[in-house]
């Protein structure tokens, strides 16, 4: 019975099941196994009640003048004993009745076999016979699982019903009444030492079970835990994009066996950008929260899916039926964050609220791959911001307004040098020891002919896509040099490098006479590597970086922690420095993020890297730094990306006070 307690443990166990009181795991242990005990007792008992009978053929061996009593005594007892066991089953009685019951039943069968059988005129047969009493005894302590406290008790009545028929027996001698007696107290000591044995065995693999259970649960909810957190965005705690991918391919395989529609809805915050730089990043968060709950709700009331598909852009997946039911849906969208009303002062589009731009496309006949219906919503959602924003844009591919505007900007890189349409910024870096500005971060800038501006996270991809890289690439790097490094405005001046670049030939070579042209050494010129950038451990981009290393240029890991890669990378190459991705300065006011912050900070300083930290945007969050040994920070806190004038007026200002102050 006890090897399967496990198997029964069906209650909520506590996570510290040892840590509870001993009357309230005492309790447990006797409640457990109810049905298990419940038959063992059961089978014992017909088992026991067999060979009771069995004995039956001794009595007519030994004490043939009592037999036809005893055997007669036997029949009835055991008739009586399984009657009362059934009944007691069939009225759903608890283990521990039926257990006494079998007790008492043991006890009976003994104390009426030996009342008959010392009706014989064989006493001195009678005499030995009476040793069988000890495997009655044996039955109550070790054949059945009964509680201590009833096996003592059961056989401590037949050791008396024992010493009672042996101090009837009249040619006995006082030797033999003291040896069978004292035979008889052995085995009731021995047998009920074996007994408590048995029943501590009993509870301590109970509680072994019951601990295995809790360590299993905890488990199961940790594990389920932590599959929550692989499939949730950090912030707003929707979807993340690991998560709606799979829910995307879903729907995408109901779609083509069963031809169940679905809409794929893109929703994106308008001048998030904006409201970022004028209530500061935590407040954006705090907007993001806000407008994700909301959007979580209405998905929720209409039966679809919300997650978070980029920075201020979110997706909602629904089954849909027509084109009509897609556009009500994604009016109801736009309609929601309106209503919220928070507020947004620095728009410039005469609005003072927080709305969203609305683009949405569903699986259709025209649509081959999941991929094209992702590519139509973000289509439409383009469609819906050149419209003016706050509005909402169904694709239609057979609407000519529905153009892509990647195809504009990919138009627009190849005469984006020549037409001077790009231009660098720079945000300082500064020195956490010193307190100085020691190195700017170069970062490229695309302006449309009328003067707006392109998103780098809009036109880096589609340059890398096109091969446009290759040459904002070189004018980036031969920019900062002439601009920045040649008339000595900084010491150091690091720029992002597409792996693209890294795998091109020639691109060592090229830097090698930039430089050289500029007269400047390597040792002031730092290359960035996106570790969230798809780049592999090619042999010419490893190569490349050997080459420029060579030449005592810098190569800088960007936003480590936000990729897969960085490990490996950490592994392979040689980093001067490290840049810790803004996420985790941002959640390092969290215990959980500030140790995941230290963390991280001990695995690069193992590798013998200065340390980075972007995204320094509060005094609270410049001092932790220094406190945790940060090399470098970079933020809105320390100083905005400028143009090379205002790096030009600044020169000879005084330094940034220190971070001690």
């Amino acid at each position: 019975m006890t090897h399967r307690l496990a198997d029964v443990l069906e209650i909520d166990v506590p996570r510290d099941p040892l840590q509870q009181p001993d009357a309230v795991l005492h309790a447990l242990y006797r409640e457990h196994g109810e049905k298990i005990r419940q038959q063992a007792t059961r089978q014992g008992l017909w088992i026991a009640v067999l060979v009771y009978l069995l004995f039956s053929l001794s009595d007519f061996l030994l004490i043939p003048d009592a037999a036809p009593l005893t055997v007669a005594t036997r029949f009835v007892i055991s008739a009586l004993m399984l009657a009362a066991l059934e009944l007691q089953i069939w009225r759903k009685a608890s283990a521990d009745g039926i257990d006494r019951l079998s007790a008492t039943a043991l006890v009976v069968a003994y104390a009426g076999w030996l009342g008959t059988a010392l009706q014989t005129s064989h006493v001195e047969v009678m005499s030995y016979y009476m040793v069988f009493g000890a495997i009655f005894m044996m039955s109550v302590n070790l054949f059945f699982s009964f509680a201590f406290k009833l096996s003592i008790i059961a056989s401590a009545v037949i050791v008396l019903i024992f010493l009672s028929g042996l101090y009837q027996i009249p040619a006995a001698d006082i030797g033999y009444k003291l040896t069978f007696g004292s035979f008889c107290v052995s085995c009731f000591i021995f047998t009920s030492y074996v007994n408590w044995k048995l029943n501590q065995e009993r509870y301590n693999v109970f509680l072994n079970a019951l601990e295995a259970k809790a360590q299993q649960k905890e488990a199961m909810e940790r594990g389920q835990q932590l599959l929550r957190l692989s499939r949730t965005d950090p912030l707003t705690g929707v979807d993340n994009r690991r998560a709606i991918d799979q829910r995307l391919r879903d729907l995408w395989n109901r779609w083509q066996t069963s031809q169940e529609a679905f809409a794929a809805i893109l929703v994106d915050v308008d001048f998030f950008k904006r409201y970022n730089d004028c209530y500061g990043h935590q407040q954006g968060d705090r907007c993001l929260i806000i407008v994700a709950d909301a959007l979580r709700a209405f998905a929720d009331d209409h039966n679809a899916t919300i997650g978070r598909y980029g920075g201020e852009e979110f997706i909602i997946l629904a089954n849909v039926r027509s084109a009509p039911e897609v556009a009500a849906l994604a009016e109801g969208i736009r309609e929601t964050i309106e209503n919220l009303r928070l507020q947004h002062d620095q728009r410039r589009d005469g609005m003072s609220t927080v709305t969203v731009s609305v683009g949405a496309a569903y699986a259709s006949l025209h649509s081959a791959k999941l991929e094209k219906v992702i590519y139509d919503a973000d289509r439409a959602l383009y469609c819906a911001k050149a419209a003016g924003r706050n509005c909402v844009r169904l694709f239609d591919p057979f609407d000519p307004q529905t153009s892509d505007d990647r195809e504009h900007v990919a138009a627009l890189l190849k005469i984006a040098v020549a037409e001077q349409l790009v231009s660098m910024v720079y945000q300082p870096l500064q020195d956490v020891a010193s307190g100085e500005v020691s190195a700017v971060e170069s970062l490229m800038r695309l302006r449309m002919p009328d003067g707006g501006s392109v998103s780098p996270n809009l036109f880096i991809p589609i340059a890398e896509r096109t091969g446009t890289i290759f040459e904002l690439g070189q004018w980036a790097i031969r920019t900062v040099c002439h601009e920045v490094l040649a008339p000595n405005l900084m010491k150091v001046a690091s720029v992002n490098v597409s792996p693209l670049q890294l795998r091109s030939p020639g691109f060592a070579a090229f830097v090698a006479l930039t430089l050289d042209e500029a007269g400047i050494t390597g040792d002031r010129l730092a290359l960035e590597i996106t570790e969230g950038q798809d780049m592999e451990m090619h042999s010419n981009a490893i190569r490349c970086i050997s080459d420029l290393k060579s030449l005592g240029i810098k190569i800088w890991l960007d936003d480590f922690g936000t990729g897969f890669a960085g490990l490996s990378w950490l592994r392979i190459i040689d980093f001067d420095c490290v840049k810790i991705d803004k996420s985790f300065v941002q959640d390092s006011q969290t215990p959980r993020g500030r140790a995941m912050l230290e963390d991280i900070i001990r695995l690069v300083r193992n590798r013998q890297a200065t340390i980075l930290a972007e995204g320094v945007e509060t005094l609270e969050q410049a001092k932790l730094m220094k406190s945790l040994g940060i090399d470098l920070v970079q933020g809105y806190h320390l100083g905005r990306p400028s143009s090379v004038s205002t790096l030009l007026a600044a020169k000879d200002a005084p330094s940034r006070a220190s971070l001690a102050r």
